[in-house]
């Protein structure tokens, strides 16, 4: 089965950050600021090591954008954990 980003997967839906970062449509390395920072989707650490990879399940990827969906600029602001 094809899926996002060209993942070929059997049962859950699961990207690399490459994948995820290609399906949000930004760079890699915008998407690793946004994980430091707590601002990006939902993740996955492989391991306890702070070099773990990380994953992201594709469903928590497409409700963080459905989450970022606004009809006007006025309505789109969106709160991030940490900000004053």
């Amino acid at each position: 089965m094809q899926g996002y980003a060209g993942v070929t997967c059997m049962s859950a839906k699961v990207l690399t950050h490459k994948q995820a970062a290609a399906l949000i449509g930004v760079t890699e390395a915008t998407l690793r600021f946004w994980r430091v920072r707590g601002r990006g989707p939902k993740f996955t650490k492989l391991s306890d090591s702070k070099q773990a990879g990380v994953r992201y399940d594709l469903a928590d990827v497409e409700t963080w954008k459905a989450e970022r969906k606004f009809a006007s600029t006025s309505a789109a602001t969106v709160g991030h954990p940490g900000d004053a």
